[in-house]
Order: structure tokens, then sequence, then C-alpha cells
């Protein structure tokens, strides 16, 4: 098997939400307008650990501009599944903001709480601009406003994996995006 599909652990899923080529055809929409918006302007894509590598990915490749790529690894769990309420930073960027036009690349935001202490800290280093691009949102979840300037899909407050959202470090590597059965997390 060289790629899955919700067909092939489809004993795990509820319902597909979307399939590999709707993401496909979402994000070659959004690089198109990221590429308009920032036109004759270098773009620094900020990945944001380890959901969004998926989307960093097949965005940056579907963009005409160029761009630069750099991550970060951030953390507001503590061991369990709830927030503990304190947003650490476990890797943080090689790059300088000062002066850039940053795009932040998520693969989904629910709450907003950490993206939001994520974007303060990033916009006290200077940059230029700074924007975010999420894959997934889920607005029936949102506890903070946090202002997203380019969305792939909202979608309902249900447990997804696939492209990248896991479920206890699986289901990253599911070509599509589905609801997770209860029985498997609860």
């Amino acid at each position: 098997m060289t790629s899955v599909d919700a067909r092939d652990i489809a004993e795990d899923l509820e319902d597909v939400l979307f399939t590999s080529d709707q993401i496909a055809e979402r994000i070659a929409q959004v690089a198109a307008q990221i590429d308009q918006d920032y036109e004759g302007r270098e773009i620094l894509l900020v990945g944001v650990l380890n959901g969004a590598v998926m989307v960093m990915s097949d965005l940056q490749r579907a963009m005409r501009s160029h761009v630069q790529m750099d991550w970060m690894a951030v953390s507001s769990y503590g061991a369990g599944t709830q927030s503990s309420g304190v947003v650490r930073i476990l890797k943080d960027l090689s790059q300088d903001l000062k002066g850039r036009h940053v795009i932040v690349v998520e693969d989904i935001i629910d709450t907003g709480l950490t993206l939001s202490y994520l974007m303060n800290y990033l916009a006290s280093r200077g940059p230029a601009s700074l924007e975010i691009m999420t894959m997934f949102r889920k607005p029936e979840a949102a506890r903070i406003e946090v202002p997203v300037k380019y969305v792939g899909f909202d979608i309902p407050n249900s447990f997804v994996v696939g492209y990248g959202l896991d479920y206890a470090d699986r289901y990253r590597n599911l070509r599509d995006v589905a609801t997770l059965k209860p029985s498997i997390y609860s």
C-alpha cells in the first residue's frame, strides 16, 4: 500500500469530509489567492509542527511566488488531552522576521488559544505583514477570535483525522479527511 485512503481504514472512520482530490483543488485555489495578494513580494511561510507538514508542502508547491519556509513547534497541552493553559515553544524559528511578509500555516484551528498566543509572539518580532493560512477551521469551537486570511475549509466541531491531523500520532498519513469514530478515542 503506497498511501492510506479512507477505504483502507473504514472501520475507524464515521464520515469522509473531504477527499484528497477536494483538498488538492482547494490548496491550488488558496495558493493562487496568496500569489495574487503578494505579487512581487517574497513570502516566508511558517509551518506549525507537526500537523502543518502536509499543508505546507502542498501549499508551497502550488504557489508561483518565491517562498521561504521555516518551522515552529508549540504546545499548549500537558501529558493529557486537555490544554494546560500554558503555551510552550518547543522549536523556535531560525530566520529573522523583521520586515518580512509572513504567513503562518496551520493544519487546523479550533479554540484559537494557542494560535492567538503565537501570533502575538510573532508580531513582536517586527514582520512587515503577518497573516494566517489554515486548511481547516472549526468555527463552533472558537474560544477566542483569531483573524484568519486564508481558510481551506470550515468544518464541524468533530474529531477529524487525516492530511496531517492525528489522533495519538496515528492517521496523519490518511490522504482524505474524515471524522474518527468515538469508539477509537473514548
